[in-house]
């Protein structure tokens, strides 16, 4: 998990590097998550999913961005079917359930679950409902099947947005 101290000097300080690559600040998600070694899954799944265009539109978006390993986790085959053409919609609606439809710094986040005692509920692009909570000095989110996700990297500052990395896979109640 991410330190308070890390959240609270994210913004002072340059964009931090994602899976060995320098993000900037200028370019869009897409343009920053492909140079991510460790986001080549996530990267895969959005372009299998037709979703290029829409992260690369003018947001704001909070992505909350799965590494490589959080995909490894699933059951076996499952990123291999969910990557099928016949398959786009749930891969899709699966991929929309990490977009949140602003822009959340970890400040942010932080602030609205202080504000609502604990937790805060929020609603994706995909439908789902994140419960996002601020404890031991970092930020986790849980899903509707109450998979608990940390985040790793907060604050990666995008043209169109900000990413937060995290080391789960977020799914809708229906989905998997």
């Amino acid at each position: 998990m991410i330190s308070a101290a890390a959240i609270g000097g994210a913004m002072a300080q340059d964009n931090p590097m994602v899976g060995g690559a320098a993000m900037m600040a200028d370019k869009n998600i897409v343009e920053n998550a492909v140079n991510s070694a460790d986001h080549t899954t996530l990267v895969a799944a959005v372009q299998a999913a037709g979703l290029v265009e829409t992260l690369s539109g003018a947001g704001p978006f909070t992505v909350l961005a799965p590494v490589n390993a959080a995909f490894d986790a699933l059951p076996a085959g499952t990123v291999d079917t969910l990557l099928k053409p016949e398959n786009k919609d749930t891969l899709a609606t699966i991929l929309a359930c990490h977009v949140i439809p602003a822009k959340a710094l970890s400040t942010d986040i932080v602030g609205m679950v202080e504000a609502d005692g604990g937790e805060h509920i929020v609603d994706t692009v995909g439908g789902c409902k994140l419960t996002l909570k601020s404890e031991n000095g970092g930020v986790t989110v849980t899903d509707e099947n109450g998979t608990v996700a940390n985040v790793t990297i907060a604050d990666v500052l995008q043209s169109n947005g900000v990413i937060h990395v995290i080391d789960a896979v977020l799914t809708p109640k229906s989905a998997m």
